[in-house]
C-alpha cells in the first residue's frame, strides 16, 4: 500500500498539471484580420486594362506620414487601411511625385512632396466581428463609398465600385476601380 501511495501521488500531480495547462493563445499570421480597401487603377482609354501610376506617394489627409509601401513607387493597385475608430478616411495620392527641397538642398527638415495630387474620401459604416479568442475582433466596412475630391487638375478621372452597396470584408478582390 505504501508503494501504491508513492506511485499514485506523482501520477495525480502530473495529470493535474497537464489538465491545468492551456495552449498558447497566439493569433496565426494566416488569420484574416481587419481588411484593407483594394483599388485598381485602369487605363482611361482602354478601361479593361490595368495601368500603373508612376512615382506614386500616398499619405493620410491631416498628417504628414507617407503610407508604408507607397513612397515613390509605381503601382496599378493600392491596398489602403481604413480607420476603425471613424466612419471616414481621406488620402492624398500624388502622381509623378518628387521631393521639393524648398530652395534649401542641405536642409531636409523643410522638404515636402510635390506633384499632381488628388484627394479621395472614403465613407463607410463599421461592424465588429469576433474572429477568435486569440485574435479578438476585426472590423468590416459596409456601405463603402469613394469620392474623388474635385480640383483644378484631377488626374483621377472616374471611380467605380465593383458591387452596389460595396462592403470591405476581405482582401481577396478589388473593391473599387479608378481610371486615369
Amino acid at each position: 500500500m505504501k508503494y501504491f501511495k508513492i506511485l499514485i501521488i506523482p501520477i495525480l500531480l502530473i495529470v493535474g498539471l497537464s489538465v491545468g495547462c492551456e495552449r498558447d493563445d497566439i493569433c496565426p499570421e494566416s488569420t484574416p484580420t481587419t481588411p484593407r480597401l483594394i483599388i485598381d487603377f485602369l487605363d482611361s482609354v482602354n478601361p479593361d486594362n490595368k495601368k500603373n501610376v508612376f512615382d506614386i506617394v500616398v499619405a493620410g489627409v491631416g498628417n504628414e506620414f507617407i503610407l508604408e509601401g507607397y513612397n515613390f513607387v509605381s503601382a496599378s493597385t493600392l491596398m489602403l487601411p481604413l480607420k476603425t475608430d471613424d466612419n471616414t478616411t481621406q488620402y492624398v495620392i500624388f502622381k509623378e511625385a518628387e521631393v521639393n527641397e524648398n530652395g534649401t538642398p542641405d536642409d531636409n527638415t523643410d522638404d515636402f512632396v510635390d506633384g499632381n495630387s488628388d484627394v479621395i474620401t472614403i465613407n463607410y459604416s463599421r461592424e465588429q466581428v469576433f474572429v477568435s479568442r486569440a485574435c479578438g475582433y476585426k472590423t468590416i466596412f459596409k456601405n463603402v463609398t469613394l469620392t474623388i475630391e474635385p480640383d483644378s487638375d484631377n488626374w483621377m478621372l472616374s471611380r467605380q465600385p465593383l458591387t452596389d452597396n460595396q462592403s470591405v470584408e476581405d482582401e481577396t478582390t478589388t473593391h473599387f476601380t479608378i481610371t486615369h
